[in-house]
């Protein structure tokens, strides 16, 4: 009697299943033809009449699948009911453009938006790294043992208070396999890399953390160019480093400025709530963040090529103006009303 008994509902499931298919299995079919052409790149291929009935079709399996979850209908029609509406939720809802389309986008307006997006944020950073270098120089001036304190051991060879104008010009100029500051060019790459990160990711702390690392980098800087100048190679050593720092400067106020930004968001969030403030916050530096990874490859370029091969200041000037001027030119001059609607 049980034996018969489960059997009758087994029948009366799979019958129960059948009717739920046969009833719905016309939109299914549909659906699962539209998707497949649209995976297929063959959109011309679609009608009119199809390309609109795609939302509502899609509705209509998801509420198919819904029924069938709830009526626990056979594993095989849940198992296809999943997978098409999976596949129909991408194209619906998914993302509607590639890599590349989303590459040419990010630079053709995006990043410069969102860069002018933070503008406050930026201006602040500048001064703050401005600031951090003066300290620096002034700290030295003041007394040379502040050197071997802001600047990091490894350098303190020949890049020393008291050392000739012959000891550092030759750092200066001369061939790439002899320059002793090739070591330091590198340090510089490698640490501006780690603070421009650095900078970004601690500005959830209200941006100080941030602000510090500025100051902290930037004092670094201030005492290389007081050794420098000290003995009348300023403008050489600007010029050695502008191949390549007027780029990986501009990353690290870009850095600077996208830390900042999420954690002035945070603390004033205005009459939105804190965890939506810094979220558009986020997106917004992120997107920023995203193009300062691209400059620190460029400085990376301009540090192993351009800096190597031109063994003049006049040259090096030329060519860390030229690319401060672009960069300039692209942040705020570049970029059309869209991209500003656009900005994250």
């Amino acid at each position: 009697m049980a034996e018969r008994d489960s059997l009758a509902a087994i029948e009366a499931a799979a019958l129960r299943s059948d009717r739920f298919r046969i009833e719905r299995e016309t939109d299914w079919k549909r659906l699962e033809k539209i998707v497949t052409q649209m995976e297929k790149g063959r959109l011309r291929k679609l009608s009119d009449e199809d390309v609109l009935a795609l939302p509502v079709l899609y509705r209509t399996v998801a509420s198919s699948l819904s029924i069938a979850r709830e009526t626990s209908l056979d594993a095989a029609t849940l198992a296809y009911l999943e997978g098409l509406v999976q596949r129909a939720w991408f194209i619906v809802y998914g993302p509607r453009s590639s890599l590349g389309s989303w590459f040419r986008r990010f630079l053709g307006g995006g990043w410069s938006a969102s860069v002018r997006a933070i503008w406050l944020d930026l201006l602040i950073a500048l001064a703050v790294m401005v600031a951090g270098a003066v300290v620096g120089w002034l700290l030295v001036a003041g007394d040379p043992e502040w050197y071997h304190a802001v600047v990091p051991g490894q350098f303190a060879d020949t890049r020393v208070p008291g050392a000739s104008r012959e000891a550092l010009e030759a750092t200066l100029f001369g061939k790439p396999e002899q320059a002793p500051l090739a070591a330091f060019s590198a340090y510089l790459f490698s640490n501006n890399a780690q603070v421009s990160i650095l900078a970004f990711a601690l500005g959830f702390a209200f941006g100080i953390p941030s602000l510090m690392l500025l100051v902290q980098n930037m004092a670094t800087l201030g005492a290389m160019l007081w050794l420098f100048a000290s003995r009348g190679l300023l403008v050489d050593f600007a010029g050695w480093l502008s191949v390549h720092g007027t780029t990986e400067l501009f990353a690290i106020l870009l850095a600077g400025g996208a830390g900042l930004h999420i954690g002035r968001s945070m603390a004033f969030p205005g009459d939105r709530p804190v965890l939506r403030a810094a979220a558009e916050a986020g997106r917004r530096s992120a997107q920023v963040m995203a193009g300062v990874v691209l400059m620190l490859v460029i400085a990376a370029m301009l540090e192993g090529y351009a800096r190597q091969l031109i063994d003049d200041t006049a040259g090096r000037f030329a060519v860390g103006g030229f690319m401060l001027v672009f960069w300039l030119a692209y942040f705020f001059a570049f970029g059309s009303d869209k991209s500003e609607r656009d900005a994250p």
